[in-house]
């Protein structure tokens, strides 16, 4: 038998996502919000057993106290990878899945295109061209043989161990669990990483936002690396203290730094990040490409069907672990 179902979804633009829901499944019950502030009346007036949500505002305002209330839904679908938008949950009254893995391929793209940018002096050979200038002394960097330090190897820190493997790079890592992994070399526990930051030339970043994880790279971690350590963060705004990251860039502590995630987002405009000339600064986007929200609605759509069939749900998320 088939379970019926009341589906929200919160997005920007929520009404082509439920479309295409009933379009695979008219006889569920669909409403679309595209506002943080409304979602909490509509959630009180539907009361969907179902809710799909996108933190397309950022996670400052996020209803969280609605969406986790007593009238909020049995099952939360997070279309990204990161929750730490909700609030602690109770796994008893609410089931919170997430949709890893959809992007894992264009976030590990932007990491080691962005290690690549600073490796192959793109903004010097730029600059170099705007100023007509032939400087026949350069010569290319190459990160075959240089050691990747990928933190948290999830899906994404997977896809980039894969590429770093693919040029010949040696590639370490770090997961809570630490087994051994397909394109990574040595498999650490997060414990060993005081010990792991000076091996590296790049380091990755890919984990969650947790009590753990929060500030896990600070002043001392920055003392440990290398001069010469390039940074790349796609994990959450928190876990790279901004002030020592600052320092360390100013004072020559690390090379260069790629950031997708700050602690505040967006940026605000008088953050002295924005002046550092060896920093390339995105708008959390790493995981954002054409494809990304039909992708990750379509993983949506295939849990529904398994939820309405009283199958298990896939990418369930642990409220402690937050991952």
């Amino acid at each position: 038998m088939t379970k019926p179902a009341r589906v929200m979804i919160l997005d920007r633009d929520p009404a082509p996502l439920a479309a295409r829901l009933s379009e695979v499944m008219p006889d569920v019950s669909v409403k679309g919000c595209d506002s943080y502030v409304a979602a909490g009346t509509m959630i009180s007036e539907f009361r969907p057993d179902v809710l799909y949500s996108i933190t397309f505002a950022g996670r400052v305002g996020y209803p969280s106290e609605a969406v986790l209330g007593p009238e909020g839904p049995e099952w939360i679908a997070v279309g990204g990878s990161g929750v730490d938008h909700l609030e602690v949950w109770n796994p008893d009254d609410v089931t919170v899945t997430n949709s890893a893995g959809v992007a894992a391929g264009m976030m590990a793209e932007y990491a080691f295109g962005a290690a690549l940018h600073f490796t192959l002096d793109i903004a010097g050979l730029q600059a170099d061209q705007n100023a007509r200038r032939w400087d026949s002394t350069r010569s290319m960097t190459p990160v075959k043989g240089k050691t990747m330090l990928i933190v948290g190897l999830g899906q994404t820190g997977q896809a980039v161990a894969a590429r770093a493997k693919a040029f010949g790079m040696q590639v370490i890592g770090t997961r809570s669990r630490p087994v051994p992994m397909d394109n990574v070399d040595a498999v650490h526990a997060s414990g060993d990483l005081p010990d792991l930051w000076e091996q590296a030339d790049v380091v990755v970043l890919s984990v969650p936002l947790l009590d753990s994880t929060r500030g896990l790279v600070d002043a001392r971690a920055f003392a440990a690396m290398k001069e010469s350590t390039i940074l790349v963060d796609v994990s959450r705004g928190g876990v790279v203290d901004a002030d020592a990251l600052i320092n360390a860039l100013r004072n020559g502590s690390i090379a260069a730094a790629a950031l997708d995630v700050f602690k505040t987002e967006p940026l605000p405009a008088d953050s002295p990040i924005w002046d550092l000339e060896n920093v390339i600064i995105s708008p959390h986007c790493s995981s954002v490409y054409a494809e990304w929200a039909s992708e990750s609605f379509e993983l949506f759509l295939e849990n529904l069907r398994n939820w309405r069939a009283g199958k298990p749900l896939f990418n369930i998320v642990d409220p402690v672990r937050r991952y």
